[in-house]
């Protein structure tokens, strides 16, 4: 068992391009983007294992000797475990949590709790140790906060349990772990998102793993060789929407004008494969012609997404108000509402970034400056964490 302090820390995720018409068996293209969520893993000889989530005040402990105690025989033998619904209401009892109870406090907790059972009981003792995990990412924004989470807890578990070796070399800000650790890290990561969701695609919890760019096409997931890194502005509306009730008005639209309806999504399948292309040729060398065409993709996307009945009216204010500075602007995920982002071409004034993100913070927006195609799960060093990184993490 790992006896130092572990930090860990894995990408959110936007799609690019090819929300919708996914569903109907087109490819999207999925990025990490660079907010993280960051977990820090205490081992410890004090006899409890406590879970400490500062973003939603959660805090909570349970007694190892208890722990151990429990028939953990409804955790199924084998490498790598799909959660039933019988053993999520038994984890609900473990947990102490009332039995109709789904909230994201809830829902983080057995998620947590089934991934510590798991991974831990092939060690003589379930180990006593403290993990706090904290996020850039806001939560229920269609962003994979979810899938950071369980791939942080995944992750930084399997190291302490050594059931991979932790990739840390001496005075390195951050490592990255080996393709065969990242791909069971990954696999525990879609246990974990499967006790919060129900039924996940794995789109999320692949793209946090890897980092980069995937592109995803009917239940298949392939990443894209060495994506450029791209500016961005990250922008939530803070509308809230149902992702549900979005996917549901495009399939009775579907039915309802099928010559329309399917070309826009066969056009749709058309940009994400001319924008992975374009993705291809820029890991070579990235050139202007390139981001002008990135951002006419963005803006046929966007019309598009409109005609499919996605738009809102935040959303079309975010395209007229990044428009206004010339930039380019499509909404990222389910739409009617939710977050959008915008390209940030490399020439680009400081000025003029500066001068959108008040604009969009003036029109009662959240908006972040970061970037997409990021590493996926890393480990790092105290010294490599910004401040308020490490503040939020105990204080490193």
């Amino acid at each position: 068992m790992l006896s130092e302090a572990l930090l860990v820390s894995a990408p959110g995720k936007v799609i690019l391009h090819g929300e919708h018409a996914v569903v109907h068996g087109k490819v999207a293209l999925a990025v990490a983007l660079n907010l993280r969520t960051f977990l820090r893993l205490q081992p410890h000889s004090h006899g409890q294992v406590g879970l400490h989530l500062p973003n939603i005040g959660s805090k909570r402990a349970w007694d190892v000797a208890r722990l151990q105690q429990l028939d953990t025989s409804f955790l199924e033998q084998g490498d790598v475990s799909t959660p039933t619904p019988e053993q999520v209401e038994k984890l609900k009892e473990v947990a102490g949590l009332s039995v109709d109870g789904a909230g994201p406090e809830h829902l983080a907790v057995l998620a947590f709790l089934y991934l510590y059972l798991s991974i831990c009981r092939k060690q003589r003792a379930l180990p006593s140790l403290d993990i706090v995990v904290w996020s850039e990412l806001p939560t229920g924004a269609g962003l994979g906060s979810s899938a950071a989470y369980s791939v942080c807890l995944a992750a930084a578990l399997l190291t302490a349990c050594e059931d991979i070796p932790n990739p840390q070399k001496d005075g390195a800000p951050s490592s990255r772990w080996a393709k065969d650790d990242l791909e069971l890290i990954n696999k525990w990561a879609f246990q974990g998102e499967r006790v919060i969701h129900g039924n996940p695609s794995g789109v999320d919890n692949a793209v946090s793993t890897w980092g980069g760019a995937l592109r995803y096409q009917q239940g298949k997931i392939s990443a894209l060789q060495r994506p450029p890194t791209l500016q961005i502005l990250l922008t939530n509306t803070k509308v809230p929407r149902s992702t549900k009730a979005l996917v549901a008005g495009v399939r009775s639209r579907l039915l309802k004008f099928p010559e329309i309806v399917a070309p826009l999504l066969t056009s749709i399948d058309a940009i994400s494969l001319e924008c992975e292309r374009v993705l291809g040729d820029m890991a070579v060398a990235a050139t202007p012609e390139q981001y002008l065409v990135l951002e006419e993709l963005i803006d046929m996307n966007q019309h598009h997404l409109n005609a499919l009945g996605v738009g809102h009216a935040s959303l079309d204010r975010l395209c007229q108000v990044t428009m206004a500075h010339g930039l380019h602007s499509k909404l990222t995920g389910a739409g009617g509402g939710g977050c959008g982002i915008t390209l940030l071409k490399p020439d680009l004034e400081r000025a003029e970034v500066e001068a959108t993100k008040q604009a969009l913070t003036g029109c009662g927006f959240d908006c972040w400056e970061t970037s997409i195609g990021a590493p996926g799960v890393s480990v790092h060093s105290a010294a490599s964490l910004a401040g308020p990184v490490r503040q939020a993490l105990g204080g490193l």
